[in-house]
């Protein structure tokens, strides 16, 4: 009883707390931009390309500052994909910065700033082979001020620090690459605000 006592008191103490992003049951708390697919189906959440095989994005409806945030994915098809950070949506343009979500090979946990500077930072190639594609796949994701950590399967991919992303506000977003044939299931998604 106490182990379960003390992370509460800890949580309480120092003003953590920690909120599921997602309900198992309905998208309460998103909002869709784009006309990508995103649904929910057995207490999943997926994300899928529609008919236009474009960019699409599902975004918070709050705004997230310093947090951590934990979360599994199962690539399917392609699998092309990410996690948006203090960002925001206008239509399908995505201001803000993108921890990957990518198939092998192509740098998934490294930091891409769309509409911006590109790519700031990529895993060593070696810590590819942290990637299970076609299977769960366990992602924590830590934002504190400047500094980005990110780490795939117990493996930290990377440590960022970078002044814009420390002065960014926003969302927490999922994406969906442009292209067609994408398919990525999400479940899990716990955000603790720090």
């Amino acid at each position: 009883m106490i182990r379960f006592f003390f992370p509460l008191v800890f949580s309480v103490a120092f003003g953590f707390s920690q909120v599921s992003l997602f309900n198992g049951k309905d998208l309460e708390g998103w909002n869709i931009h784009g006309t990508e697919l995103w649904y929910v189906e057995e207490g999943l959440l997926l994300c899928e390309s529609g008919p236009d095989k474009a960019y699409g994005y599902l975004s918070t409806s709050e705004y997230y500052d310093d947090f951590e945030l934990t979360l599994e994915f199962k690539q399917e098809a392609n699998g092309n994909s990410g996690v948006f950070i203090r960002s925001t949506v206008e239509g399908t343009k995505v201001s803000g910065w993108q921890v990957e979500v990518a198939p092998p090979g192509n740098d998934t946990g490294g930091v891409y700033e769309s509409y911006g500077r590109g790519w700031l930072i990529k895993p060593e190639k070696e810590k590819d082979k942290a990637l299970k594609m076609g299977d769960w796949n366990h992602m924590r994701i830590r934002v504190i001020g400047d500094e980005v950590t990110s780490w795939l399967n117990g493996t930290q991919m990377i440590f960022l620090r970078d002044e814009k992303i420390g002065q960014g506000k926003g969302s927490i977003a999922l994406q969906i690459h442009d292209g067609g044939g994408i398919k990525v299931r999400w479940r899990n998604l716990i955000v603790t605000s720090l």
